[in-house]
């Protein structure tokens, strides 16, 4: 479980396919404090397993299921990743609950300022958009958000200027994929009420 509160920018050292499978490396820092093989790191979003750490870095695999899902296989070294260990127990809630399973990817259409803060509108799918409401939660490369307006292809959000400072989500070019997870109540409520209609008066 995360919280969407991303905890700092990851570097990108590798991806490589690796005895049949894909590897990913991450230069970090903070999120290595405490970390040990078999914990979990949300990266932009995905929750995945650490397999190997150093000093300066750590390495975990990537499910063919993760990669049809995410935009983890769009990266390059270089690249700035979103980090946040998973919560602990007494940890608190800054965000929303987030899951680390990513549910599918949107595309950056548009970036506008207002003030300090940034407007980002991002197209989406109706299998996405069907669980998005205005002022409800989503997480966009694992970034906790509130939804302003939804769109009949997209959606839109705000950016304060302390968040664009630490995500990576401003830094990218118009057109670029992003990880999309929406509040897993929606679907919740979804699956009730298509299995129990007899529920609903």
């Amino acid at each position: 479980m995360f919280t969407g509160i991303i905890e700092e920018i990851g570097i990108v050292e590798s991806l490589a396919m690796v005895d049949g499978g894909w590897s990913l490396t991450v230069q970090a820092r903070t999120v290595l404090q405490g970390a040990t093989l078999g914990h979990s790191v949300a990266v932009n979003g995905a929750c995945l397993t650490v397999t190997a750490l150093s000093d300066h870095s750590f390495t975990v695999g990537l499910s063919p299921e993760t990669l049809r899902r995410t935009n983890l296989g769009d990266l390059r070294p270089g690249d700035g990743v979103n980090l946040e260990r998973s919560l602990a127990a007494d940890g608190r809630i800054g965000g929303h609950f987030v899951q680390g399973h990513v549910d599918g990817t949107g595309i950056i259409r548009a970036f506008r300022p207002e003030g300090d803060s940034l407007w980002v509108t991002v197209a989406a799918g109706p299998e996405l958009l069907r669980y998005i409401v205005p002022k409800g939660y989503i997480a966009v490369d694992g970034t906790s958000l509130t939804v302003v307006d939804v769109l009949p292809d997209g959606f839109t959000f705000m950016l304060v200027a302390y968040t664009q400072q630490h995500i990576t989500l401003p830094r990218k070019p118009i057109g670029s994929r992003v990880n999309l997870e929406v509040d897993v109540l929606a679907k919740y409520v979804e699956k009730l009420i298509r299995e129990a209609p007899y529920a609903i008066r």
